[in-house]
């Protein structure tokens, strides 16, 4: 049975390489993780149908490579976001210190109010390997307008429910309010939850901790 979908809404992943981004796209689509990922070439998404408030939204999701060397070829996707996890690994301070030019980027080349949802990943590593102090993200998303922030684990599974509901349940009051054309109300469309594979090519990296 085909199930419908009232508004689908396009989503960004975005954030330095190695940050996780990947898991957390596959925890969030198939609930499954690899202890060996492959570095994201470009882009890659996955596609899920969500609940909130009686509505159902049809995420698409767009998970992009942190690598700087592939960036002029992944900024072409922000356009039309409804909303963006910008993920940091709390075990790498330097993941953290460029997470203000994440989200300069995407309001640039998305849209200015579109949702940010801050997200901490990797927080099975926090008792013997954080470098990034939960209050100061915490402080960071409120001086810079992101409207929220949450640790996540894709290893263990926690909280990545919790970041994309939160980040849809913003964009859908902000694409309501503003009657957006990046979140649509379509004739028909299909439910269920996909993981689009990118193209073989890619680098084997360790993500033993996402």
């Amino acid at each position: 049975m085909v199930d419908s979908y009232d508004y689908l809404l396009k989503f960004l992943i975005i954030g330095d390489a190695s940050t996780g981004k990947t898991c957390i796209l596959r925890r969030f689509i198939e609930d499954t993780f690899k202890e060996d990922m492959l570095h994201t070439i470009g882009v890659e998404f996955g596609t899920k149908v969500i609940q909130i408030g009686g509505e159902s939204l049809k995420l698409q999701i767009w998970d992009t490579a942190g690598q700087e060397r592939f960036q002029c070829v992944t900024r072409s996707y922000y356009r039309g976001a409804a909303g963006a996890l910008v993920v940091y690994d709390i075990s790498c301070r330097e993941s953290f210190n460029r997470v203000a030019d994440w989200v300069s980027s995407v309001r640039e080349l998305s849209k200015p109010d579109l949702a940010i949802i801050l997200v901490g990943n990797k927080s099975d590593l926090a008792a013997e390997h954080r470098e990034v102090n939960e209050e100061e993200a915490r402080q960071f998303a409120k001086d810079n307008g992101v409207h929220d922030f949450i640790e996540t684990s894709a290893k263990l599974g926690e909280n990545i429910q919790e970041a994309f509901y939160a980040a849809a349940r913003t964009a859908l009051e902000r694409a309501k309010a503003t009657q957006s054309t990046d979140a649509f109300l379509p004739a028909s469309g299909s439910g269920g939850s996909y993981l689009h594979r990118a193209p073989p090519n890619h680098n084997r990296i360790s993500c033993s901790s996402c």
